[in-house]
């Protein structure tokens, strides 16, 4: 067996790699505020040339972006080579529509899934709180397109599932590209209003009690309805 000299790690590359595991488990989000140079060099008990160090080559990496004026933040990834491709094909082929939504019922429903196995209970209160202002809404008479939006990418992220996660929001984006007069009718319809929220009402009761099966059978049929309406 041919052995190779052990290399000790440098500091600021331990720093990295502890990031980037938080980063696959769920732990850092895009968009998240980064720790300051203080705070890391603290709570790693590390110098700050070490910190400064991997912040700077995470920089580079892409990992994070530095706000000038605001602070580190974990960068969020950019959709758009990934959308206008889809927006396109959508415009220029009706039949992708179909396709999509079909993608979006095969992923949220197992969203929901997961969401109701590991949400913590601070993002349940956070998915209650939502349902209560679409409820907020209906008494309006109409619900909001962008809490809608809240509602399902919320769930995205309490399933603990960056990959998952960073596909909802591109399938987000997506939609709310190529089908925005036809969402606009759907939320703006009282009828329709009163059947989403009791739709929404439904999954949130199956997340937050931790059933797994009726959080997806329930995310399968409201999906369902919002694609016969979208059609």
């Amino acid at each position: 067996m041919e052995l190779q000299p052990i290399k000790t790690k440098k500091i600021y590359e331990e720093i990295v790699e502890q990031v980037k595991k938080s980063l696959s488990e769920g732990k850092l989000m895009p968009g998240d505020r980064f720790y300051s140079e203080r705070e890391l060099s603290e709570k790693l008990g590390v110098s700050r040339a070490s910190v400064r160090e991997a912040i700077r080559a995470l920089t580079t990496m892409g990992v994070l972006e530095v706000k000038p004026g605001e602070g580190t933040f974990v960068r969020k990834v950019q959709n758009c080579d990934i959308v206008q491709p889809l927006v396109m094909a959508m415009l220029l082929e009706e039949q992708q529509t179909i396709y999509l939504l079909e993608a979006r019922k095969i992923l949220e429903r197992e969203l929901a899934y997961l969401a109701a196995q590991r949400a913590t209970t601070e993002e349940k209160e956070k998915l209650v709180e939502i349902v209560q202002q679409m409820n907020s809404e209906l008494v309006r008479g109409y619900l909001q397109e962008d809490t809608d939006v809240k509602f399902h990418l919320t769930i995205a992220g309490m399933s603990h599932n960056p990959i998952l996660s960073r596909l909802m929001y591109t399938i987000a984006d997506t939609i709310t590209q190529t089908l925005a007069n036809k969402r606009n009718r759907l939320y703006s319809d009282p009828e329709n209003a009163r059947l989403l929220f009791e739709q929404h009402r439904e999954i949130v009761q199956a997340i937050v009690s931790g059933a797994a099966e009726s959080a997806r059978r329930a995310m399968g049929k409201h999906l369902s309805f919002v694609a016969r309406q979208l059609r």
